[in-house]
């Protein structure tokens, strides 16, 4: 993720090219129709100072739209005074809430699952307005909220219950592992995706018994405090879940300072200054951080559905996705047929800012995403790469949108050979053999997610294996993977560390507990053994277990 993700991003201000004003290039990706709402309609003062309630906070911020730059909310910011009266709170509420039985919290998440999907038009509102992407690619977050809440509401009195194991002594020594919760939590999230990354990542940790203190990015905190308020409406005590906001260098660190456990997702440069601070503290974190992401399509693939694919891979939510692909290998021998299907369907996609359905692509975040997207194609178009497709601004949609693009001999020392891009830009690289693009792929040191497209699944899957990258997706770009929430997600290398989703990712909020009862007799010499009579005795008994296939 790029370095504009970490909570921190300067106000962007009023549009320079508000909707409207400039023409639109009679070659360019068409717009979809605007539609009568517009963010004014969604974040109504009366919802925002509803929401606002939320925040322990005593001064002030702003947060912005990106389909026009205009402001779209005042809310109150946090100090660092503000974050250690906020954990306050919490520590107090999550004594009560870690002795309430796992199955009744588990049961809060059920009831959130079911109010998430009746009212999931307001969210949607939310999101499109604070993120500048499509309704569809909005619905993708509520999807995965609702798969998590489902998991772990099901899964989590599994997960944490009690397990029996093997003592020092079989029959004599009984042994039970038990989950305590972790405390509260400290979670940092992004602006990408506003409830997928606050709410999504906060279910394991409150179904663990745990509090949770959260830094939500300000231009996207109403997602979060909607969320917030939505999951207290579903039975989470109160001060169960605290929000902050504020500048990430001011706020960021008070989180990490007070945390008993640190969630982060962001720039892999941030993410290392927060694992330094919890390191010194002792305290353990998981990390999602950046990725510079590639898809093979292997010279057998089906083209139509890979060039289909790669749409959606590439440019779904404007590329502002940390799964997202943004180098593109393919087999010589069909590279010219895929990129005449791959580029004739994204000169296709419509663009536009509707609070509906239609639009295929949105608009990039704000002005530091936009500088970092022109940069890169323009510097390759300079160095001799070809541009297939898109390669401009459109200011005519809105001040950050920026066509869907394809680059074709991009090499290095281009910036966008090797750089997170995190915008609709993809790089295309031919190969003739299937080891070399295996290696090429795995030439950074990130590795975050990958993609394979070939209609031999098992070879997919075998190519698949050889690639660095904690999630791979045969035939799908990203979302086969993100969706499976019974799976863990998560990075290798500079992507980060730990995972979400699974059983690893409901444990990381949980400390290991070792209870062990002896019985009978004790570990030591007993009923007038001398030192040597026992050790003689324990040695015959260890022999014996391991013939026995004790493990």
């Amino acid at each position: 993720m790029t370095e504009s993700q970490d909570s921190a991003q300067a106000p962007q201000g009023k549009a320079e090219a508000p909707q409207g004003k400039a023409h639109a290039p009679a070659d360019g990706n068409p717009v979809a129709p605007a539609g009568a709402r517009t963010a004014a309609h969604v974040a109504t003062p009366e919802l925002v100072a509803r929401l606002a309630r939320g925040v322990v906070g005593s001064g002030s911020t702003t947060s912005h739209t990106p389909f026009t730059g205009e402001v779209l909310a005042e809310l109150p910011g946090s100090t660092p005074e503000d974050v250690a009266e906020a954990y306050e709170r919490a520590r107090a509420a999550q004594r009560a809430w870690a002795r309430t039985p796992v199955r009744r919290r588990a049961a809060v998440l059920l009831r959130f699952h079911d109010l998430i999907m009746r009212r999931q038009s307001e969210v949607l509102d939310l999101i499109q307005v604070e993120t500048g992407k499509t309704r569809l690619h909005a619905h993708e977050e509520v999807q995965e909220v609702s798969l998590t809440a489902r998991h772990y509401g099901r899964k989590a009195p599994a997960y944490l219950g009690a397990r029996r194991h093997t003592g020092a002594v079989p029959v004599l020594t009984k042994v039970t592992e038990l989950r305590q919760p972790k405390g509260v939590v400290g979670l940092i999230s992004p602006w990408n995706y506003p409830l997928s990354l606050s709410v999504g990542d906060s279910l394991p940790a409150f179904v663990a018994g745990n509090a949770v203190v959260m830094k939500p990015d300000t231009e996207t905190a109403l997602t979060a405090l909607w969320a917030r308020e939505l999951l207290i409406e579903a039975g989470l005590p109160e001060g169960v879940w605290q929000i902050v906001l504020g500048e990430g260098p001011v706020v960021g660190p008070a989180v990490v300072q007070h945390a008993d456990y640190v969630s982060f997702t962001g720039s892999t440069r941030t993410g290392r200054e927060v694992a330094q601070r919890a390191a010194a503290r002792l305290i353990g974190c998981s990390l999602e951080l950046g990725g510079k992401n590639a898809m093979l399509v292997l010279r057998d693939a089906d083209l139509d559905k890979a060039a289909e694919g790669s749409v959606r891979a590439c440019f779904s939510s404007a590329g502002q996705l940390c799964e997202s692909i943004e180098r593109l290998y393919v087999h010589e021998s069909i590279a010219d047929a895929f990129l005449e299907r791959f580029v004739a369907r994204t000169k296709a996609m419509r663009l536009g800012t509707a609070l509906a359905y239609g639009a295929e692509m949105g608009s990039l975040a704000g002005e530091r995403q936009l500088r970092t997207v022109v940069r890169h194609v323009d510097e390759a178009r300079e160095k001799g790469a070809t541009v297939l497709t898109g390669g401009r601004a459109r200011p005519d949609i809105g001040p950050y949108f920026y066509e869907p693009t394809i680059l074709d001999g991009v090499e290095p020392p281009m910036a966008v050979c090797a750089e997170e891009t995190f915008g609709p830009v993809v790089s295309v690289y031919r190969f003739t053999d299937e080891d070399d693009a295996i290696e090429r792929a795995n030439a950074t040191p990130y590795g975050l997610n990958a993609s394979v497209w070939t209609k031999d699944g098992r070879r997919g899957r075998a190519v698949a294996a050889r690639l660095r990258a904690g999630t791979v997706n045969v035939n799908e770009g990203y979302g086969a993977a993100y969706g499976s929430v019974r799976a863990p997600l998560g990075g290798m290398g500079d992507s980060g560390l730990g995972r979400r989703h699974g059983v690893e990712g409901i444990l990381k909020f949980t400390e290991a507990q070792t209870v062990a009862h002896q019985r009978l007799l004790p570990l030591g010499p007993a009923f007038g053994m001398t030192d040597e009579k026992y050790a003689a005795f324990m040695t015959r008994s260890l022999r014996a277990m391991k013939a026995l296939g004790l493990r």
